[in-house]
């Protein structure tokens, strides 16, 4: 019988919980006959990765973009240079455009797309007094509308990553229904 450390558990228990908010996200842009493009940053995938877990996810899933460096923010998703200068990287400005860049990703259905983005601080390094580690904005796009918001994560990076995802499928849950 294998023995799990407390920290395996709550991984285990991390990764169930990512499994479902992602099957009921994924019921729902299906469920609305829309079309599912991420734009990454801070989380380098795992929102990717998490929803092509799924069975079924290239019924809805279109795919994404890992947007880490501002060049690929700018130049993949068309995020204006001066927004990134004014209000930086991790910024809601920001998260907005790359939402609107990815539902303008090459074969996203124009009117049944939705997107989901996310650009944070996951740490342990990098924070600075306005923006501390854990900083992470979220938005989301669908037909007729955008929403972002901020928040605050704490932990290790694996657990600031794990929680945008899961705060990005809760807002899809909250804000897409």
């Amino acid at each position: 019988m294998k023995k799990f450390s407390q920290p395996e558990l709550l991984e285990q228990e991390g990764s169930l919980r990512l499994e479902r908010l992602a099957s009921e996200a994924g019921r729902l842009v299906h469920g609305h006959g829309w079309t599912l493009a991420v734009a990454e940053s801070c989380t380098g995938g795992l929102l990717a990765s998490t929803l092509t877990n799924l069975s079924g996810s290239s019924a809805w899933f279109h795919g994404g973009v890992v947007s880490y460096s501002n060049a690929l923010k700018i130049g993949l998703l068309g995020v204006p240079e001066e927004l990134i200068a004014a209000h930086g990287a991790v910024s809601e400005p920001v998260v907005l455009a790359m939402a609107q860049g990815a539902l303008e990703l090459p074969g996203m259905p124009a009117e049944s797309g939705c997107s989901v983005a996310i650009s944070g601080i996951a740490g342990p390094t990098g924070g600075t007094r306005e923006k501390p580690v854990g900083t992470v904005w979220i938005a989301w796009a669908w037909p007729g509308g955008s929403r972002a918001e901020s928040f605050l994560f704490r932990g290790s990076r694996a657990a600031v990553k794990s929680q945008s995802v899961a705060g990005a499928l809760f807002g899809m849950l909250t804000f897409v229904k």
